[in-house]
This record gives structure tokens, C-alpha cells and sequence, in this order.
């Protein structure tokens, strides 16, 4: 739900009602994760996707059902039914869905206003019913205490993971039983990308990393080069020796760190701290030469085999990237392989799923 936050908050600003379908699971190739959701207004408008295409036509059609009645309906679409053919579900895998009418989603408002703010929130939701937990306080029900305790419990330890999944209870909330099907889907603040080194290059990625979702930092001890007219798409511009900005700040293990400094006085104390910390991606920028030298100076800083190991560098897949656009994709796409567990070769040559998990 988080990429049509803002156009379900206009909505509701106008009083527009609407449904909502959001995945709530899939098998095999499905081409969008749980939580992915598409919104129909009562005027015909659509925001957002459940599946790239395939079956947004019949999704429209049962959200514009919903809309006139007010009745939450569970979907399933899978290339092995007929209507998932009908519908254009081709791509293989299956979808199961839910769509709800606004009515039904208890403080939605609030629960808009604390993504847009990037702050952390968790629901969960049956076909009729909606339980919204934030860490300090929860709103609405799913219609039984023992319910309701349960998922709050449920919806915490996912909140703090980052996990959007269906929960099995029972129906008075009971472990280990199946009666009911809990959606939790949670929303956490966007992942980090600190971009250290205020050149050319940083500026394409920057508007990459702001495309993908992350709240973007470009960082440098040069404040002629860190400016807004330079770095438009950036959240955050911090002129600071990168060693001691990244010292001072948060990373975790969603974070990505991507180094375009090149230049030993920078990079050396940098990456002795960036390998301390828990990022997911720390990618180098600079030529085989110089990154050879740059190892050669961590060793002698201390810095252990192991730990050089995390380093990607050269920065990026190998594309053939020329220009900073070009080469933003190269860092990006390493990224996400990174992310998912992709093997950066062309699907032709490959005979494994297209859309995976990521790895352990």
C-alpha cells in the first residue's frame, strides 16, 4: 500500500469513497509480494497494482462490486483455473486477495499519516474487520479479545522484522491453531541509502535510490559540492568527514551504502566503520588498481578477510555502463540482486524463477 499512500490520502481529503485489494498471498511466480495493493474510487479511478497487469481488469470489476455493496470479498486467481485464464493470469503462480471498502478500514488516516511520515505501524485484518497497532497504542478490532490480543502480539514481533505475512489463530485467539487467517501487513520507515563521495555519479544515484523507495543521504566533507540545486532528489545532504557521519548515525541491516569517494583519505576510515556496521549492500566505487591499493591499506588497518569479503567492489553489475545514469542502473541493479538473491545473468540463460524470495 505504501506507493499509493498519497493518492488514497487525496481521497480521502475529498471524501472519495473507494475499495481496496491487497494481496494477502501467493504461490510460485506471482508477480507482486503480499501487501501489494490496488485502490478503485468510485469514479472509476485506480491507483496501484496487484499483479503488473494480469488481473487488475477482473480486480477493477470486484472493486467496483464492492464499492455499491459494502461487502469485503477473498479472491483467488491461478493459471491453473479457468478464470485466472480468462482474466490474463498467464505469467504463471497464484494470487489470493482481499478487497475491502473503506468503511471497513478502521483509522485509515491515522494509518496514512504514520507511513507518509515514516512511521512505524502494523494491520491486520480479516475479510470485515481491521486491528491497527502502532508500538504505543491500537485502534479498532477483530472482533474478539482473545483475537485481538493474539495479533497485537503477533503484529509487534512483525512490525520489528519488517514482515508481512497471514497469521494462523484460532478463532479466540489461540497459538497453534488454523481457524482463522489474520493478514498482518506492516509498514516501517523506508530503508537507507547514504551515498558517501558528492560527484557527478552520486546525483544519478541518488534519484535511483529515491525511485526505489529509500530515504537518500548524500554525505561529503565538502560543502561547495553538497548542495540542493546539485542534489535535488536527496533527503538529507550532510557536509561531514563520511567516517564521522556514518559513526554518528543509524544503519541496519535494510540499509545500502554505496561509496563513490574513491579516494583513500576517505575511503580507508570510512570502510573501517561501514564494516562494522549491519548493512545489507556496501558497494565501492574506483578501478581494480585502486581498489587493490584500498584493500592493501585495510589490511593494514586491521580489517580482516571476512569482513573485506562484503565489500562490492567495483561498484555495480557489469553493464557496460558509461554515463552516471548508466552506471546508477549497474549500482542499482546490484542492489536489488543483492536484496533478492538475483544472479545478475540474463533470464534467457537461466531456468529458475523469475520472482524468488529473498535469501536467508
Amino acid at each position: 500500500m505504501r506507493d499509493i499512500v498519497e493518492g488514497l490520502a487525496g481521497w480521502r481529503a475529498d471524501g472519495v469513497r473507494f475499495a481496496m485489494a491487497t494481496v494477502v498471498r501467493t504461490w510460485q511466480s506471482a508477480p507482486r509480494r503480499p501487501g501489494a495493493a490496488m485502490a478503485v474510487s468510485e469514479h472509476g479511478e485506480v491507483l496501484g497494482s496487484v499483479s503488473g497487469g494480469c488481473v487488475e481488469g477482473a480486480v477493477y470489476a470486484a472493486a467496483e462490486q464492492t464499492i455499491k455493496t459494502g461487502q469485503s470479498q477473498q479472491l483467488a486467481y491461478g493459471v491453473s483455473d479457468s478464470d485466472a485464464l480468462e482474466v490474463g493470469l498467464t505469467c504463471g503462480g497464484t494470487i489470493e486477495l482481499l478487497v475491502q471498502p473503506d468503511a471497513a478500514l478502521t483509522d485509515l488516516d491515522d494509518i496514512l499519516s504514520a507511513i507518509r511520515a515514516g512511521h512505524p505501524v502494523a494491520v491486520a485484518s480479516l475479510a470485515d474487520s481491521q486491528l491497527a497497532i502502532w508500538p504505543d497504542r491500537t485502534a479498532g478490532t477483530l472482533g474478539d479479545p482473545g483475537l485481538d490480543h493474539a495479533a497485537v502480539q503477533q503484529a509487534t514481533g512483525m512490525l520489528a522484522a519488517g514482515t508481512t505475512a497471514l497469521v494462523h489463530l484460532g478463532r479466540h485467539g489461540e497459538q497453534r491453531q488454523d481457524d482463522v487467517e489474520v493478514f498482518v501487513q506492516t509498514f516501517l520507515p523506508p530503508p537507507r541509502m547514504i551515498v558517501f563521495g558528492a560527484i557527478d555519479f552520486a546525483g544519478a544515484v541518488a534519484r535511483i535510490g529515491r525511485f526505489l523507495g529509500y530515504h537518500v543521504t548524500v554525505c561529503d566533507a565538502r560543502p561547495v559540492f553538497v548542495t540542493r540545486k546539485r542534489f535535488p532528489s536527496a533527503d538529507d545532504l550532510i557536509v561531514q568527514w563520511p567516517h564521522r557521519y556514518l559513526e554518528s548515525t543509524t544503519v541496519d541491516e535494510r540499509s545500502v551504502l554505496c561509496v563513490l569517494t574513491h579516494d583513500p583519505k576517505f575511503d580507508v576510515p570510512l570502510l573501517e566503520v561501514a564494516l562494522r556496521t549491519p548493512a545489507r549492500y556496501i558497494g565501492v566505487m574506483g578501478s581494480r588498481r585502486t581498489h587493490e591499493d584500498r584493500l592493501h591499506r585495510l589490511r593494514q588497518a586491521g580489517v580482516t578477510e571476512p569482513q573485506l569479503a562484503r565489500l562490492s567492489a567495483p561498484i555495480g553489475l557489469d553493464l557496460g555502463a558509461r554515463t552516471p545514469e548508466e552506471t546508477a542502473v549497474a549500482i542499482a541493479a546490484e542492489i536489488i540482486a543483492t536484496a533478492w538473491g538475483g544472479s545478475g545473468q540474463p533470464l534467457t540463460t537461466l531456468n529458475a524463477p523469475i520472482h524468488r524470495h529473498p535469501p536467508d
